[in-house]
Formats: structure tokens, sequence, C-alpha cells
């Protein structure tokens, strides 16, 4: 039988280290700390999103991070620490665990973007596509 989210999610957490939102904030402008959204753009237009964080949707982050891949972003290859965060905390777990298997310095943010607006750290709408 296939590993069911449970079993994942704890292996990811054993393997990741997560940081708090209050964490992630100090490092906020820090130019070696690069914040991921990989939320849904759906979530972005209607939630908003940390400020300067760079939006990679969950399902393109393979080909995202894989410089072999036609659709690979340089913003993963600058050799930084990627903070990963979604909604709650579980799928940008899951994605830090991904990063950290094709070579990135990853951390995920336990409690998401819902704990980062309720601890009152600044939100920002989402850019426009240029």
């Amino acid at each position: 039988m296939a590993a069911g989210y449970k079993q994942m999610l704890a292996e990811a957490d054993s393997a990741v280290q997560s940081i708090s939102v209050d964490e992630a904030a100090s490092l906020q402008g820090d130019p070696q700390v690069v914040m991921v959204d990989i939320r849904d753009p759906r979530e972005l237009e209607r939630e908003g999103m940390i400020p300067d964080a760079f939006h990679a949707p969950r399902g393109m982050l393979e080909f995202w991070i894989d410089p072999e891949s036609p659709y690979h972003k340089p913003r993963f290859a600058e050799g930084k620490t990627y903070v990963f965060y979604c909604a709650s905390g579980w799928r940008s777990l899951l994605a830090a665990k991904l990063a950290q298997d094709m070579g990135l310095d990853a951390r995920s943010m336990r409690g998401g973007f819902g704990d980062w607006r309720k601890a009152g750290h600044a939100v920002a709408p989402r850019a426009a596509k240029g």
C-alpha cells in the first residue's frame, strides 16, 4: 500500500527544518533568503501574499527548480535559503522536502499564511503580471 499523506508529512517533518511565522518575518529583507509562496493563484488574488515573496505554484515546482527543465526559473539557482509557505503549512512542508531533495537549502514556514496573517505580519496584494 502506498504511503498516505500523514506518513508523507511525518517523513517531511523529520527531514525539513521548519520555522515559525515570527522567525520567517525576521528574515524578511535578508538578501540571502527567498520566501516562496506555493499557493494557487486564486488564493493569492483572494488573500494577498507576503511582501516580496516569489510565487511558485506547487504544480510547477519540480520543473522550475530543475536547471535541465525547459521551465527552469533562475530564481531557484541563486544558492539562497528558500522558505516555502502555503495556507496552513502542509503543502509547503512537502514542497520544502521536495526542494531539499533537489538540492536547495529549503525551509518550511509552520502555520502557513493563515498564521502569518493572524500574527499581524504585513500582507501585500499579488503583484500584477507585467
